[in-house]
């Protein structure tokens, strides 16, 4: 019996290596000979460095970098290694994993200090910067959770690029300057960019501008008043005009532009990025339909199954992935708000919760790796007692 098991991190809690060694231990208590792939996956969001990293049995890798503010900050990416920890098949050539977030995240500003007028992505482009010291010529960006509503131009700017004013003068950081930006220079522009594979996880399909824009959606979130969401948007709308007169980039009804405060865009216009569903692009990365050849069964595991599920998320291309390749799905999850019909849709043959019990959710997430294993033995037992049955 081959049995695929490929989690997503529970926040809080277990990061995605870590769900996947419970789920074995599960799967080792039922069936001890079956034959166990064990692949941490993500999203491209939050985990996604440590879950191919892990994988792919590669390189994790630490690189100071300024925060959204100008302030230093120590950022996590890696570098796949050249196969998996289960099959040493080569599969990557320095392929680099990167979050935005580490470098450009929310969290790495606190809720007073929030301002998307000032803060920058220029951490983000530093990590590409690092990425390509290191002789990448292929990344895989997330970036989800950003801080920034600059249009990626701080990222642009510390890989080269120069944003002018009327006077030739670069502009200041942050969102709220580029309703001065009058040209943009990329002679000075890294040249490796354009022998890069750019990829990036983007789940979101927001334009730059607009009503469904970066500002007007995500601004609020990161400290912007309705003023400022106007000023924001006026402003990324005047940087579309001037990215597609000096770039002949048009991104400003590009479905995902918006994403990370425009800078979606800004990876458009600059490195010639793809933006890819997270979760496809994570699986695609890992080869995952290779792995579930022969498989009989995928168990994933997700801290709450909701309708968010539905849009793209890890556990969900996880069940797709296993019935293309015939093999059944079963899901653990720490809360189960979907009815079986919306489960089946997605493909889960089973949704099982982890809680064996009332409990808390700080007893929930202390027990987590323990809850895991014992559910996943639950549903084997289940599994193993409907093969006795058929004989």
């Amino acid at each position: 019996m081959k049995i695929v098991v490929a989690p997503q991190a529970l926040k809080g809690s277990l990061d995605a290596p870590e769900v996947g060694a419970a789920i074995a231990a599960g799967v080792r208590a039922v069936f001890p000979d079956a034959q166990i792939a064990v692949v941490p996956v993500a999203d491209g969001g939050e985990g996604t460095v440590r879950a191919l990293v892990a994988a792919t049995a590669g390189e994790s890798r630490r690189t100071r970098v300024d925060s959204p503010l100008g302030e230093p900050v120590e950022a996590e990416w890696g570098i796949l290694g050249t196969g998996r920890e289960h099959d040493a098949r080569n599969i990557h050539a320095r392929t680099a994993v990167i979050e935005m977030a580490a470098a450009s995240g929310l969290p790495l500003v606190s809720p007073s200090r929030r301002d998307p007028r000032i803060t920058s992505t220029h951490g983000t482009g530093e990590l590409l910067r690092a990425a390509l010291d290191a002789g990448c010529r292929a990344v895989i960006l997330g970036i989800g959770g950003s801080a920034t509503n600059d249009g990626g131009a701080g990222m642009a700017r510390a890989l080269g690029a120069r944003l002018l004013d009327d006077a030739g003068n670069e502009l200041p950081p942050g969102g709220a300057a580029l309703a001065l930006l009058a040209r943009i220079d990329v002679s000075g522009l890294d040249a490796r960019l354009r022998a890069t594979d750019v990829r990036v996880a983007c789940d979101v399909t927001n334009p730059l501008c607009g009503p469904t824009g970066a500002s007007a959606v995500y601004g609020p979130q990161k400290g912007a008043t309705p003023e400022m969401v106007r000023a924001l948007d006026a402003a990324l709308a005047h940087y579309a005009d001037v990215l597609r007169r000096d770039l002949g980039a048009d991104v400003r009804d590009v479905p995902g532009a918006g994403a990370a405060g425009g800078l979606g865009a800004g990876l458009l216009a600059f490195a010639g990025a793809r933006l890819v569903l997270g979760a496809r692009l994570v699986l695609d990365a890992l080869h995952f339909a290779e792995t579930m050849r022969g498989a009989d069964l995928a168990i994933t595991a997700e801290g709450r199954l909701d309708a968010q599920t539905a849009y793209g998320k890890a556990p969900g291309a996880v069940a797709a992935a296993a019935r293309a390749a015939g093999a059944r799905a079963i899901v653990l999850a720490g809360a189960v708000a979907m009815d079986e019909a919306a489960l089946a849709q997605l493909g889960f043959d089973a949704a099982i919760p982890l809680p064996d019990g009332p409990l808390t959710l700080d007893e929930s997430m202390a027990r987590a790796a323990e809850l895991v294993t014992a559910a996943t033995a639950r549903s084997l037992r289940l599994v193993k007692l409907g093969r006795e049955l058929r004989g």
